[in-house]
């Protein structure tokens, strides 16, 4: 086969390059030359690999020059970006060395701008100070005052310092309201439903003005820095709804130092071994451990019920209920007002009970919820 194949291939270089004869006539004498089909091979191999070389160097050249081009573009792009911007801040510091030579009394005017705007930060910042964490976050930041520098350096001083005040202002309400809402979403919650429900609001101007240029109005300041100090106020009116709504609902645990044995929904009864319902959640721990309110509210049960032995029940209001069973001993009455962490009873096995243990359950609307979520949610704002 493979015979045939060499055969097959050598009589197709044969007619390919079939033996050739040239003749050349020169004063009088002819001469010669035979070409054979390995000379015509050889002749053919080498335009071949010329032509190659001429593609490629031609291609390489071509995109070489391609990027060259698109580079050049790009640092032209740059640089015209740089010269735009520089052009832009030399424009406004020309417009304020302009304004500050040809106005009378530029640095009064100045001062008077930044005692405006040190006012209207004021409303907002005050409304911080029974924030945690608010105090060391929106410390002002001024260097030590030096009497050396001119007054209208310390004066621009001031206003910068006001300026990274109220941004952090705005990212400390932003960053604190997104923790809220994402606690209230980790409870199974919609937090849309719990902004303004408290009816928590700053009041005067910030509240009484309708839009940025009516803001700007009543403080006497710069549209831009109303803009922000409109924005800073809106987030920390959601950011505190959210909070106090957070205050009343049941994130705290009912005990501490205690682990989860049983969670909620089906498992296996540990009388029985059936299948059924398990609608709290269980916590295991040395007898007589304390058991504290998760949320504030009044005590709507204190006695024995059937399979839960002594229990207790805790209207926070809004639709949401707690209940703690099997406990050995219930520390307050029905219709006593209790605050969250307010210790209630003591882990006990009265009732349908296998051990020492506490059942635990969260009701919204006369359905039961999944507790852990609450706990889960209750530690994640604890974390701010």
């Amino acid at each position: 086969m493979n015979t045939r194949r060499v055969a097959r291939l050598r009589h197709w270089l044969d007619r390919l390059f079939p033996e050739r004869h040239i003749y050349l006539r020169a004063n009088g004498e002819t001469r010669g030359y035979i070409l054979t089909a390995r000379k015509q091979m050889l002749l053919a191999a080498t335009a071949c690999a010329v032509g190659a070389w001429t593609i490629l160097s031609t291609a390489s050249m071509a995109v070489t020059a391609f990027t060259n081009t698109s580079i050049d573009r790009e640092v032209s792009r740059t640089r015209a970006r740089y010269e735009r911007l520089m052009a832009d801040r030399q424009a406004r510091l020309d417009t304020a060395v302009v304004q500050l030579q040809t106005t009378a009394g530029s640095v009064d005017d100045l001062a008077r701008t930044v005692e405006k705007r040190h006012a209207a930060l004021g409303l907002v910042l005050g409304s911080f100070h029974d924030v945690p964490g608010a105090q060391r976050v929106l410390a002002p930041s001024l260097p030590p005052v030096n009497a050396n520098r001119p007054p209208l350096e310390r004066v621009l001083a001031v206003r910068l310092d006001q300026e990274r005040l109220i941004a952090r202002a705005e990212t400390f309400a932003k960053t604190r309201a997104e923790r809220l809402r994402l606690a209230f979403r980790l409870a199974g919650l919609n937090p849309a439903a719990y902004v303004n429900a408290t009816g928590v609001g700053l009041g005067g101007p910030l509240i009484e003005a309708k839009d940025v240029r009516a803001l700007a109005a009543v403080l006497d300041v710069d549209e831009a820095f109303a803009a922000r100090i409109k924005n800073a106020a809106d987030n920390l009116t959601e950011m505190r709804s959210l909070a106090d709504a957070a205050e009343n609902l049941p994130f705290d645990r009912p005990a501490r130092a205690v682990r989860t044995t049983s969670g909620f929904g089906l498992r296996f009864d540990p009388f029985n071994r059936r299948p059924a319902l398990h609608m709290g959640l269980d916590f295991a721990g040395p007898f007589m451990t304390p058991i504290y309110a998760t949320a504030p509210g009044v005590v709507s049960f204190a006695g024995v019920r059937s399979g839960y032995g002594n229990t207790v029940e805790i209207d926070h209001g809004g639709g949401f209920k707690t209940r703690y069973a099997h406990l050995q001993i219930i520390s307050v009455r029905p219709g006593e007002r209790v605050a969250v962490g307010h210790r209630i009873a003591a882990m006990g096995s009265t009732g349908r009970s296998t051990g020492v243990h506490l059942h635990y359950e969260v009701w919204m609307n006369g359905r039961p919820q999944n507790p852990a979520r609450f706990v889960k949610a209750g530690d994640y704002v604890q974390q701010n």
